[in-house]
């Protein structure tokens, strides 16, 4: 295969392409990505979604990436090249997405180390493909329809649905795998509805939340007091099982509820951070409102999502975006948004409100927002609610399990004892 020069424009995924190659995705929220596979299949993508993980995943990574490249980065790019190297695809009919938040965070230039990476690995001509909102990088083979990116909104909201309620019922249901069971029936019959171009308009968005959470509402529970744990942070390290070392598993086995918050909520903070900026140092007025018109189409989203659950007394609603915004007022300023930014000082205040006094940060060694924003608010956000007890843990290729686990576990010392 011809090695490509670093200078030569990079390969650009074509319409043609899109009929022949497999486009492969490292896994992040696992519920959200299987009810999104049949969107991108319907639209003519065929997606295979990559979950392998493992030492020997960071070590293939650390082989083609400077060591001190961000965690997440080195995961995804490790897990890209294991499934290359697999034998289960064909080299010359792959390609690659990945995100790009297109701000300040070292995600914006993943896209490029992994260019980089493959070159070196002897795969020079594996297109990359940008999932981004910004434009930052168009390919012509990438052409989603109104109706393919209304069903994609509409599958985030049902997946932050069946994750919420899930992590609300499963550890105190009376009959062991009930809830996960709940789980494939509704990401299968989503999955199915939008395979038949449907299930993406507001009447049947809202009449599908209610089934869901009747349903989960139905499964058998005996309440007994666990320790409530809010898992927050770094965006991929906070979805990804790979990525956080299975923590919610971890947490469920110390007999745990554990609460995960929306993507939805996530996204409608960035694009929150977008406006803020533009507010703040002036932009493009045309862009401004774009993303207006986004915000406002975001807000109606996540309306009906939150509405549909405090629908049900039994169920913990997420708060809505303007709410958190007011607590993170006087704390952090709004115009901290790199990262996770005011998001996350917001969160530990909401989710101290809700119950869940108890906290785990996870994010990247060496993040810088995440540290200003995370480790560097704790004691300040704690002055505030003294209930809080946090634990922020950072992953690294030479972070171990063990060592994680164990300063997790001394937090839930503190938890029982309070509990």
């Amino acid at each position: 295969m011809e090695k490509r020069s670093h200078h030569r424009d990079r390969i650009k995924f074509s319409l043609k392409m899109k009929k022949e190659y497999t486009i492969l995705t490292p896994s992040m929220a696992p519920i959200h990505f299987k009810i999104l596979r049949p969107i991108l299949l319907r639209q003519g993508f065929n997606v295979d979604i990559i979950d392998a993980e493992g030492p020997e995943v960071l070590q293939l990574a650390l082989k083609y990436l400077h060591n001190d490249m961000c965690y997440p980065a080195m995961l995804t790019t490790g897990q890209m090249l294991a499934a290359i190297t697999s034998g289960k695809y064909d080299p010359d009919k792959v390609a690659m997405v990945i995100t790009q938040s297109g701000g300040g965070c070292r995600d914006s230039n993943y896209i490029h180390l992994m260019r980089k990476a493959f070159e070196k690995a002897g795969y020079p001509n594996v297109p990359f493909i940008s999932a981004n909102i910004w434009a930052l990088e168009l390919s012509p083979g990438v052409n989603p329809s109104p109706r393919t990116l209304l069903m994609a909104v509409a599958g985030l909201i049902y997946g932050d649905m069946i994750m919420i309620l899930s992590n609300q019922v499963r550890p105190y249901e009376v009959n062991k795998g009930e809830t996960d069971a709940m789980i494939d029936k509704w990401t299968d019959k989503i999955g199915k509805i939008f395979s038949r171009g449907k299930g993406f308009t507001v009447g049947a968005i809202k009449k599908t939340l209610k089934a869901i959470a009747d349903d989960f509402a139905s499964i058998k529970i005996e309440k007994t007091p666990k320790v409530k744990v809010a898992l927050i942070g770094e965006l991929f390290l906070k979805y990804s099982d790979p990525g956080n070392n299975h923590l919610e598993k971890f947490l469920a086995e110390q007999d745990c509820e554990v609460y995960v918050p929306s993507i939805l909520g996530f996204g409608i903070y960035k694009t929150n951070g977008a406006l803020e900026d533009l507010r703040l140092y002036g932009g493009n007025p045309i862009k401004r409102a774009v993303l207006e018109i986004a915000m406002k189409y975001m807000f109606f989203m996540e309306d009906i999502l939150i509405s549909a659950i405090e629908a049900n007394p039994r169920f913990v609603a997420p708060e809505r975006v303007n709410d958190l915004k007011k607590r993170a007022e006087g704390v952090i300023g709004i115009g901290n948004s790199m990262g996770e930014g005011w998001y996350l000082a917001a969160e530990m205040l909401e989710f101290a409100d809700n119950g869940y006094e108890n906290i785990v940060i996870v994010q990247p060694f060496g993040c810088l927002p995440c540290h200003v924003a995370a480790k560097g608010m704790i004691n300040k956000v704690r002055r505030i609610d003294p209930r809080l007890n946090v634990v922020d843990i950072e992953y690294d290729p030479g972070a171990t399990k063990v060592n994680q686990e164990n300063r997790i576990k001394l937090m839930l010392v503190v938890a029982k004892e309070k509990l």
